[in-house]
């Protein structure tokens, strides 16, 4: 039974450095055995104990032990007879690589006392690996064109071995085309080359199969193989080669282009690129052939590239090559012959010459456009032609001669209609089938001046805002013109008027080119409500036509004014005005009527009043109407009222933004024996209210009459001109004039009259008005009617 102890790493370097401590009292020795590699499990190595001078009783009692760097489980003692042996598998390739000395290091440790013995175990090679290629198969590209003694590197084989085992020699496969030639270099290493022998033929022989062997030195001897596969390359050494050398083709000329004439096939025994073949035309070919057939050079098909003619040629002979795409190509050659057969194929030939163009669309009939001559190459009634015209076209074809027309202005032309013309004659033989050709004129028709400009409509409405920036654009006008060229080039002027007492240039001005109409200088509605002119249009043509258009330009208003108040009873324009008002008066007494007017128009010309809040915010006993400018009384007054009242009064139209003018009213307050006449008389009227209604009714129904009327007969005046002038498309119009009201719950207001003038450059100034509509407050007192009198009074004269 054999013994075996193993310790830790730990228990190792603990026993070394008892080694170190002890190694006074410590032995030692040396041992050398020898064992084979590949050593069966059990193999004898040699009897350490004996040699080691130990005895067999002390082994276990000293704990003799073996330990080895590296691989422990290699070799074993046993220690009940003190013999070492193998105890695992031994590989000396994989244990020293090729290294040419190889060894197991053991160290044998005894306790008790501390000994230490060293055993060196020599591993020795056996030839058990055999020679190794390193690919199964190695593959080799000679090109055929190599010379014989041309050498070709091969890798040789390998072999873990050692000494005499990794020894090889080399042997080559008996072949009629290579031998192996091995030699050492400096590393003595061999060195392998195929030697070529003989010259290869590719087109033979393409690929050759060898066999490497390689044998080493051991006993018995270990072999290995390699397949050594060579692919001969080809060369260049075979020229193309067609089937025949002529080639005998018949075609009737009639033939249509690109139609197959004969597909040329040639060989090549040679491999890859060298077996490649382009098919050219000889240099033989003159250019003639070569324009009527076409030659693919991959393919090798000859086509009909031009129709062929037997009256022009009936034989062609066509030398083409056949040329491998090699570096250094080789040619072979061949002759195809083409015989054309003749049949009736040749149709009318026409030539027009002499072509009088463009012709001017105002040229008289019969003119000579274009001189027509025809003919055919075919003979009898083959060659006998005849031409016509395309259907409805202004021209016809008059024989002058044999085969000669003139082609002449049948009837009258129009550029604006159609300008160009594309005339087809047809010639057509008498042949059975008939032949017929076509030939295509162009006939331009040259423009003459005989379009005017013309506007898109006669009369335009624009509508300008016054106060407009001097040189604004305020419409672009735009002729068209018909004609071509210089005939349609249009410019663009005023027509010269005089408005009123100053010309018409000093107002707008249109540019010549792009017809736009500018303003010259600031507009104001209040001067000039509407100004309407005309705009010329002409062209450059010789002589030159022209037209003109009419432009209405309306002036919308803008709040530019600001209300005027106009003369009381007492006090001036725009100064204060002061009343007496006694203080026995009850409320709603009218004291006094601001009246102010705005010379705009509209709601810029709506006014409104306010009564501005007294200073130190006392309470006025008065009020003024929001759209009457009445001041009357909102309670009695009493004692306690200063004796002298001043009231402002803010006069605010209705425009954006708004405009303000004010009005100082001063209010003096007197006892009743103290109040003018006027104002007795007030009171008087007040105390008599249906009478005062009377007054006004009659003044009121006057009033309207008088402008119903005149409003009338202006809307009649007014359509019966619109209807009989031309109906116009106008973006937007004048419209009706607009009664406005002041206010959901109405009250009197009105304007300024005045004269507006309306300039279109003919006749005298007209006369506009614009009047709003009165609305009478809710409960109206006695002292309203009488003011309500007085300005219905004042309204009536305003509006005459």
């Amino acid at each position: 039974m054999v013994y075996s102890r193993r310790e830790s790493p730990g228990s190792r370097r603990l026993l070394l450095s008892l080694l170190l401590l002890a190694a006074w009292e410590a032995g030692s020795g040396q041992l050398h055995y020898s064992v084979p590699e590949e050593a069966k499990h059990g193999t004898f190595v040699g009897r350490i104990a004996q040699d080691l001078g130990l005895e067999l009783a002390e082994l276990v009692p000293r704990l003799f032990r073996v330990a080895s760097k590296g691989r422990e489980d290699l070799l074993e003692v046993n220690l009940q007879n003190g013999v070492l042996f193998v105890n695992s598998r031994i590989d000396r390739e994989e244990l020293c690589g090729r290294s040419a000395e190889c060894g197991i290091h053991l160290e044998v440790i005894v306790d008790r006392p501390l000994q230490v013995f060293h055993v060196e175990v020599e591993v020795k090679d056996v030839n058990d690996n055999p020679p190794s290629f390193s690919r199964q198969e190695q593959r080799l590209f000679i090109l055929e064109s190599r010379m014989p003694n041309s050498r070709f590197p091969v890798e040789g084989a390998a072999d873990l071995d050692i000494g005499a085992n990794a020894e090889l020699r080399y042997k080559l496969n008996p072949n009629e085309y290579f031998d192996l030639e091995v030699k050492t270099n400096e590393e003595e290493t061999n060195f392998l080359e195929l030697v070529l022998k003989k010259t290869l033929d590719r087109e033979e022989t393409q690929e050759h199969r060898l066999l490497l062997i390689a044998v080493d030195g051991g006993k018995p001897e270990l072999t290995g193989t390699v397949q050594l596969l060579i692919n001969v390359l080809d060369a260049n050494d075979n020229a193309p080669e067609f089937d025949k050398s002529v080639y005998n083709v018949r075609l009737l000329e009639n033939t249509p282009s690109g139609t197959l004439v004969i597909k040329l096939n040639a060989s090549d025994a040679d491999e890859g690129i060298n077996k490649e073949i382009a098919y050219f035309f000889s240099n033989l070919v003159p250019d003639d052939v070569k324009s009527k057939f076409i030659l693919n050079s991959n393919s090798g098909e000859i086509k009909i590239k031009e129709e062929l003619d037997y009256e022009d040629c009936n034989l062609y002979e066509i030398n083409i090559d056949a040329v491998d795409r090699s570096t250094f190509p080789l040619t072979g050659h061949c002759k195809v012959v083409v015989r054309v057969l003749d049949v009736n194929d040749n149709p009318p030939e026409m030539a027009i010459t002499s072509l009088f163009l463009p012709v001017k669309e105002d040229a008289p009939l019969s003119t000579v456009i274009a001189l027509i001559s025809v003919s055919d190459r075919d003979s009898g009634a083959n060659g006998q032609v005849t031409c016509s015209l395309t259907p409805k076209v202004p021209f016809k074809l008059v024989s002058t001669f044999k085969n000669y027309y003139s082609l002449v202005l049948d009837s009258a032309l129009d550029r604006e209609s159609l300008s160009v013309y594309n005339v087809v004659v047809t010639a057509r033989d008498r042949g059975s089938p008939s032949l017929w050709a076509t030939a295509s004129v162009s006939v331009e028709v040259a423009d003459v001046n005989d379009n005017a400009p013309a506007f898109a409509q006669p009369e335009y409405t624009v509508f300008v805002k016054e106060n407009n920036p001097p040189g604004c654009h305020i419409f672009t006008v735009s002729a068209r013109d018909a004609d071509a060229q210089e005939n349609a080039l249009v410019s663009y002027s005023l027509v010269e008027r005089r408005v009123g007492e100053r010309a018409l240039s000093s107002y707008v001005s249109v540019h010549a080119e792009s017809g736009k109409v500018y303003a010259l200088q600031p507009l104001d509605h209040e001067e000039l409500e509407l100004l309407q002119f005309q705009v010329s249009a002409r062209d450059a043509g010789v002589p030159p036509l022209g037209s003109n258009v009419t432009l209405q330009v309306f002036v919308l208003d803008e709040n530019d004014n600001v209300p005027a108040l106009l003369a009381s009873r007492a006090g001036g324009s725009g100064g204060a005005v002061s009343e007496l008002v006694p203080r026995s008066v009850g409320a709603g007494h009218v004291v006094t009527k601001v009246r102010a007017v705005d010379a705009d128009s509209g709601y810029n010309a709506w006014l409104s009043y306010e009564l501005q809040p007294a200073a130190g915010g006392a309470r006025s006993p008065f009020r003024v109407g929001l759209y009457t400018g009445e001041i009357s009384t909102t309670r009695a007054l009493d004692e306690a009222d200063a004796p002298l009242q001043r009231l402002l009064v803010l006069v605010k139209d209705h425009g954006e933004p708004a405009l303000t003018a004010t009005a100082t009213v001063l209010v003096s307050l007197v006892e009743s024996g103290q109040a003018p006449k006027s104002s007795s008389r007030a009171s008087a009227g007040a105390a008599d209210p249906k009478a005062a209604l009377v007054d006004v009714n009659v003044y009121l129904i006057v009033a309207i009459c008088a402008v119903s009327s005149l409003l009338v007969l202006t809307l009649l005046l007014y359509t019966a001109l619109r209807c009989s002038a031309p109906p116009t498309e106008v973006a937007c119009g004048p419209g009706k004039a607009t009664l406005v009201c002041s206010s959901a719950v109405g009250s009197w207001s009105y304007s300024q009259q005045r004269r507006q003038r309306v300039c279109s450059g003919e006749g005298p100034p007209k006369t506009d008005l614009m009047a709003f509509s009165p609305s009478l407050p809710h409960g109206p007192s006695s002292a309203d009617n009488v003011s309500l009198k007085n300005l219905s009074l004042t309204n009536f004269f305003l509006i005459l």
